[in-house]
C-alpha cells in the first residue's frame, strides 16, 4: 500500500505547477467552496492512478489545485466513506498522498446532525475532539513509517488553529459553536434513541466521515482543523425527519460563512 501511495504522489508531482502545504477536504454540500479558489488546475479522481472514486450525490470527485486567500492550496472536492464499501485504507488514501505531496495543515469539513440543544440548523461547529465509533480503525495493520505505532491523540484538533478560527469569527460577527464530533459508519441517519445515546456519551454532532481522515493526518504529523455544518437536529422531544437533500440545502446556506473563516485562516497561516 505504501508503494502505491508513493506511485500516486509521484504521478501528481509530475503534473503539479504549485507546491501547496495546506489542503481542504470539502464534504457534503460544501463543494461550492471550490468556486472561491483561483488560478486553478484540477484532476478528476478517475484520472488519478490508484485513486478511489466518490459515489455520493453532492461530491464532485476531483482534486483542485489553486489559490485561496492568495495562498497555494490543494482541495479535495468529494471524499470517500466507509459506508460506500471502501475499507479504511481506501478512505484515507488521499490523506496519505497529501502527506507525500508536502501537506502540513489539513482543513476538514462535513455536514453533521446536531445533538446539542444549544445548536441551530445552519450553525458552524468547530470540532474540538471526536469519538471514533467506526468498526474498523484506519491505522489497523502494518504501521506506516509516517508516524508511531501508538500515536497520542490528546490534541488531534490543533488548539492554535481553533483559537485563530474563534478570533476570526468574533471579528466577522459569525456565530460558531464548539463541540465533539461522533464518527459512525452510516449510511442510515440516527434513530431518536441513538441520538440521545451519542449525546449522553459526550457527542455534540454526529456524521459519517472526518474521523478516519483526521486520525491518519494526525499520524502523519499534519496539523488539523475541523468544522461541521449542523444540517439537522436529533434526540430532542419532537422527532425531526431528515433527508440527504435537506442536509445539502442547509450546508449550502452555511457554506459562505465557513468559506469566510477558512479563507482568512489560510491567509494568516
Amino acid at each position: 500500500m505504501y508503494k502505491t501511495i508513493q506511485e500516486t504522489a509521484s504521478w501528481l508531482k509530475q503534473r503539479m505547477t504549485t507546491s501547496p502545504t495546506t489542503a481542504i477536504v470539502l464534504g457534503t454540500g460544501l463543494g461550492q467552496l471550490a468556486s472561491e479558489i483561483t488560478d486553478t488546475y484540477e484532476f478528476p479522481y478517475t484520472d488519478i492512478p490508484n485513486f478511489p472514486v466518490s459515489t455520493v450525490e453532492g461530491h464532485a470527485g476531483k482534486l483542485i489545485f489553486g489559490k485561496l486567500g492568495g495562498v497555494d492550496i490543494l482541495a479535495m472536492q468529494g471524499r470517500f466513506h466507509f459506508y460506500e464499501g471502501y475499507n479504511m485504507k481506501e478512505v484515507t488514501f488521499p490523506v496519505r498522498v497529501m502527506y507525500e505531496l508536502g501537506i502540513k495543515t489539513l482543513f476538514v469539513s462535513n455536514a453533521a446532525g446536531g445533538m446539542n440543544p444549544e445548536f441551530k440548523i445552519g450553525d458552524l461547529m468547530i470540532i474540538t475532539d471526536h469519538i471514533n465509533l467506526f468498526p474498523e480503525h484506519p491505522l489497523r495493520g502494518k504501521n506506516f513509517p509516517t508516524g508511531p505505532r501508538f500515536p497520542d491523540m490528546h490534541e488531534t484538533y490543533d488548539h492554535a488553529l481553533i483559537a485563530q478560527a474563534d478570533e476570526i469569527a468574533r471579528e466577522r460577527g459569525i456565530r460558531v459553536m464548539h463541540g465533539v464530533y461522533v464518527g459512525v459508519q452510516g449510511p442510515t441517519f440516527e434513530t431518536p434513541a441513538e441520538y440521545r445515546m451519542y449525546h449522553i456519551m459526550g457527542g455534540d454532532a454526529i456524521g459519517m466521515s472526518t474521523v478516519p481522515e483526521v486520525i491518519v493526518a494526525h499520524h502523519c504529523g499534519i496539523r488539523t482543523f475541523g468544522v461541521s455544518v449542523i444540517t439537522d437536529l436529533g434526540g430532542f422531544d419532537v422527532p425531526v425527519e431528515v433527508s440527504h437533500e435537506e442536509v445539502q440545502e442547509a450546508a449550502n446556506k452555511a457554506q459562505p460563512l465557513m468559506t469566510e473563516i477558512m479563507r482568512e485562516m489560510i491567509k494568516r497561516a
